[in-house]
Formats: structure tokens, sequence, C-alpha cells
């Protein structure tokens, strides 16, 4: 009976472990999304002084300050910046305030299809 109640025990400690770890880790929470994102990106804009950027291979630098986000583009594209997470069930945000899009970000992916002010940025990328 004492081997039956171990064995019990042991079983729920087990449950109670692996039911803890969350794989729905959300940006607004934690730092698990800063880092580099390497795949391809373009940005496309309709002011006469920036230059648009065909899709290219290329990398995407994402850094958290406070409870904003910066998504810093390779090849000559513009920064994104100031974007607030807002916590989603599958890590997708929708903008408003003159700002249309979505960033879909987990700790192996980053989408990234946002338009703000006639400028268009998006990214399909891994690490």
């Amino acid at each position: 009976m004492k081997a039956a109640i171990k064995i019990l025990a042991l079983i729920m400690v087990s449950v109670f472990m692996f039911g803890a770890c969350s794989k729905d880790d959300d940006p607004a929470d934690n730092d698990l999304f800063v880092g580099t994102y390497n795949g391809s990106v373009a940005f496309s804009s309709s002011n006469d002084g920036e230059a648009d950027v065909t899709s290219t291979s290329g990398s995407v630098r994402v850094v958290k300050v406070g409870d904003n986000y910066s998504f810093n583009f390779s090849n000559s594209i513009p920064t994104l910046n100031d974007i607030q997470m807002r916590k989603n069930d599958n890590n997708t945000i929708v903008f408003s305030d003159e700002a249309i899009g979505s960033i879909t970000v987990t700790e192996s992916t980053l989408r990234i299809l946002f338009n703000r002010d006639g400028r268009t940025w998006t990214a399909n990328c891994e690490r």
C-alpha cells in the first residue's frame, strides 16, 4: 500500500511539474522574444525621401525597453519603434492609432506586416 501511495504521489508531482511549463509565453510578460531573427525582410514607403527595399534576405533585432519593443531591421530599413505588446493568446498584435497590421512573435519565429503613415514593414524570420 505504501508503495502505491509513493507512486501516485510521484505521478502527481510529475504532472504538476510538466503542467507548470508554459509554451504560451507572451511578449508582454518577459524578454524571451528579445534577440535577432533571420529571414526575408521588406519595406515600402510612399514618402519621397525613403527608398523601398524589395523582399530580400536580412534580419530583425528585437529590443525591449520597458513595456515597448523596437524592431531594428537590416538592409537600411527604418526601425519600427515604440510598439507596445498587448497580451494575447497567440502573440499577435493588431494595431490602431493610424496604424494597422500584426506582429506574431514566438521564441523561434517573427512575422511582421505593419503599415503606418504610408510606410509598410514586412518580415518572415526565424532564429
